[in-house]
């Protein structure tokens, strides 16, 4: 299964720029044989934009979602896309893949807060394993801070999640997340992870791109620099296959020693 990683766009704050990128991202998916777009956290709409994003939140099938369904069609490939959801008085960061015919697989909202960028404006999801089929792969959604609690990863593996699909909104300092721990999530929970961030400047954030597709056995299949880029890469459920026979952990843990749920600590 081919898919591609838009890391991008760079406008932020024009919905309808923001929109013509990823149409325009589609189309080039689709004509490297990609039969999936993925993009970045918030990508619809901008991420640190204060008070629009109020403004800008809809419903799962709001205006936002009906433009990505004709993107969608028309490219003949499933797009994966960040977004505010409404829903009543109450705002989630969300991710939401739309297929080929307009139809939604899947809608995620962030389960993990980040600081007072996602807590003044979001409520946080509580549904933490959103999962979706695509060519034969079982396919689950993180958004950016969830991927760095090992339990949420763990808990996709659990459930039978083989590529696990994170956009991300990722900015400096903290390239160490994207070079260091997404690629130690792949290894430690068995799966392909693709990591797909967003780049430039937004108010006072400096993305740091670095958007990655790591396979289970650590591999790189793909790394992004810091600006607008288009990367294509390859999952073979064969390399999962191998990876899981050769790498044993999820088999060799000891859940007798540390059961869950674990009550917290003071």
């Amino acid at each position: 299964m081919r898919a591609a990683l838009f890391q991008g766009p760079e406008l932020s704050f024009d919905v309808a720029a923001n929109l013509a990128a990823i149409a325009s991202a589609a189309q080039t998916a689709a004509g490297a044989g990609a039969s999936i777009l993925v993009c970045p956290e918030m990508s619809a709409t901008g991420y640190n934009i204060g008070s629009l994003i109020a403004e800008r939140a809809e419903h799962a099938d709001g205006p936002i979602a009906a433009r990505i369904a004709e993107i969608a069609r028309e490219s003949g490939i499933t797009v994966v896309y960040g977004y505010p959801e409404a829903d009543g008085d109450v705002v989630y960061n969300s991710v939401q893949a739309l297929d080929p015919s307009g139809n939604s697989l899947a809608n995620y909202r962030k389960t993990h807060l980040f600081g007072d960028l996602d807590r003044s404006h979001f409520a946080a999801g509580d549904e933490l394993v959103v999962q979706f089929d695509h060519d034969g792969i079982r396919c689950g959604l993180l958004i950016c801070y969830d991927v760095e609690f090992p339990e949420a990863v763990r808990a996709h593996a659990d459930r039978g999640t083989q590529w696990l699909v994170v956009p991300t909104g990722l900015m400096s300092p903290y390239e160490f997340i994207a070079e260091s721990v997404v690629p130690t999530r792949a290894y430690e929970s068995q799966m392909f992870v693709t990591y797909v961030n967003r780049c430039g400047t937004e108010a006072d954030l400096d993305y740091c791109g670095s958007s990655c597709a790591i396979a289970p056995d650590g591999t790189e299949l793909a790394r992004a620099g810091r600006h607008e880029e288009l990367a294509v890469v390859d999952l073979e459920l064969d390399v999962l296959r191998r990876s899981r026979r050769e790498n044993t952990h999820l088999d060799d843990r000891r859940v007798d020693l540390y059961p869950f749920p674990q009550e917290k600590t003071s």
